[in-house]
């Protein structure tokens, strides 16, 4: 686990370059996550360092005809796909370092609920992500734009860093229905800045 995650810090200084500040939390039953901030080029950007010690296993994955209770999941502790999530956010109008604990919210998902977090899936936290935020979901967007896969030795599958990008209510609403490509398409078409901590929602008529 330390080896993976000195591996996934190298990379993140690699290509965000040194972090200004970090913070841990730890929720009951789970490892420590750890939240670097990295400030540069006008904007803030939140890296979970954690998340990724462990591979992240699908509840309904459990391993057959071992005469296990159906809730029962059967982690294979070396593959499975792993990840570190990533939110980046202009600084200036709004409270946004307290998106700390939501961010580690979510990348404790896997432990604590069994989540297999994804390109295109939806995380909720049931909370505005920071005060005054009109967001309480996230997109995950694809990796490798951002900070590069971290391929590891084999069998262990590479670490993947996953941007979030925060939805209202109405577009999370909106991307269940359509998915979440045809919303990115919404967004890059009407030039919304993802970035911008107190936007407001797309036109989704």
């Amino acid at each position: 686990m330390s080896d993976v995650l000195a591996l996934v810090e190298a990379r993140l200084r690699t290509a965000l370059g040194e972090p200004d500040a970090r913070a841990a939390v730890t929720f009951l039953g789970t490892d420590r996550i750890e939240v670097l901030r990295f400030v540069g080029d006008g904007v803030v950007r939140y890296a979970t360092l954690g998340m990724s010690a462990h591979p992240m296993t699908d509840p309904s994955g459990a391993a057959p005809g071992l005469g296990a209770p159906p809730s029962v999941v059967f982690a294979d502790p070396v593959a499975g796909p792993r990840a570190e999530l990533l939110i980046t956010l202009r600084p200036g109008r709004a409270d946004i370092d307290k998106v700390l604990r939501p961010l580690a919210v979510l990348a404790a998902s896997p432990q604590v609920e069994g989540v297999v977090v994804a390109p295109g899936a939806s995380l909720d936290t049931g909370e505005p992500l920071w005060p005054g935020a009109g967001f309480t979901s996230v997109l995950v967007a694809a990796s490798g734009g951002l900070v590069e896969d971290l391929e590891l030795d084999a069998p262990l599958d590479p670490v993947r860093f996953l941007p979030l990008l925060p939805m209202t209510p109405n577009e999370a609403a909106w991307k269940r229905v359509h998915g979440a490509e045809a919303l990115q398409e919404r967004w890059l078409a009407q030039g919304t800045d993802l970035r911008d901590p107190l936007r407001g929602g797309a036109d989704l008529t």
